[in-house]
């Protein structure tokens, strides 16, 4: 009978391509993951993959092996997860990756509830600009909008992505507020430049009756991040095109004010990424489920949509 940590080994390796991020994804050593795939390959009288310098390829006898075993593992390792969580509490290192004004404004602050509740789990929270890739950097959950849904990887959206025009009052003072986003080319405009593509971010804005139109900002300031953005805007230089979340609170506040509020642009849903339900541990398991609930008790779905002005 071969091991759990053997097959597992296996698997992680086929998914990720190579011994080191099977390695980061098991918490284990390179070295440890290439000696059990060795074991298994050992033991089956059969060679699982190709290896050389700089690749990791299955063989023929491997891809078959991994398509024989892999629902199998899991479910394995789901009854295994939830037997052990039934009988502890939740306990571990939560590695959590989310996006920076968010996280801080809305995520941040359900933390000292969470602790009180899971006391044995330490947060450790990344908050960063990109898209990362969960199984191979290791992180628990991520939070934000437009991860790829890879195999194994699942979400649950906890409000949605609304673009929203701003600018500051004192910017407005003596201009003539647009009544549609073709009048945004009249204003100074606030754009972000993608560092992924180097392109200017283009949106089409729609209304809450259906209509849609392009929202064709004058390029005036370029910056490459959505809280400067919004700052750039908040210190009167012009209007920006960001997300409601990044805006609510200084709208609330007076220091912005929403152009076109009956417009808006969908980004997509603001969501938590986490791998299949079925192998979480259950530190993973009840911060979902916290954020959730969180996220319907604060009415985040409601509040941060921008067909409410």
């Amino acid at each position: 009978m071969e091991t759990l940590t053997n097959l597992e080994s296996f698997v992680r390796s086929a998914e990720l391509g190579s011994f080191s991020s099977a390695a980061r994804r098991l918490g284990m050593t390179p070295a440890a993951v290439s000696r059990n795939v060795a074991t298994l390959e050992s033991n089956l009288k059969l060679r699982l993959f190709q290896r050389s310098t700089r690749s990791l390829a299955l063989t023929e006898a491997g891809e078959r092996f991994l398509h024989s075993i892999r629902d199998q593992l899991e479910s394995l390792q789901g009854a295994i997860a939830e037997a052990s969580n039934a009988q502890s509490e939740p306990a571990g290192v939560l590695r959590l990756s989310m996006s920076p004004t968010f996280g801080v404004e809305y995520i941040l602050p359900t933390l000292p509830e969470f602790m009180r509740k899971y006391p044995r789990i330490r947060p450790e929270w990344m908050f960063e600009n990109r898209q990362v890739d969960l199984i191979a950097e290791g992180y628990d959950a991520a939070i934000g909008g437009g991860l790829d849904l890879t195999p194994g990887i699942i979400s649950k959206t906890l409000a949605p992505a609304h673009i929203i025009a701003v600018a500051s009052p004192e910017y407005m003072q003596d201009r003539v507020p647009p009544n549609d986003p073709s009048g945004l080319v009249e204003l100074d405009g606030i754009v972000m430049r993608s560092m992924r593509t180097g392109r200017i971010r283009q949106w089409q804005m729609q209304s809450v009756s259906g209509e849609e139109q392009p929202a064709l900002l004058t390029e005036r300031i370029v910056v490459n991040d959505p809280a400067a953005m919004r700052r750039a805007a908040i210190l009167g230089l012009g209007v920006a095109m960001i997300a409601k979340p990044d805006a609510l609170l200084y709208l609330e506040n007076g220091e912005l004010i929403r152009l076109l509020p009956a417009w808006y642009a969908d980004a997509g849903p603001i969501s938590i990424y986490y791998t299949n339900r079925a192998l979480l541990p259950a530190k993973t398991r009840v911060f979902i489920d916290f954020i959730a609930e969180a996220s319907q008790r604060e009415r985040w779905p409601e509040r941060l949509a921008g067909t409410l002005g």
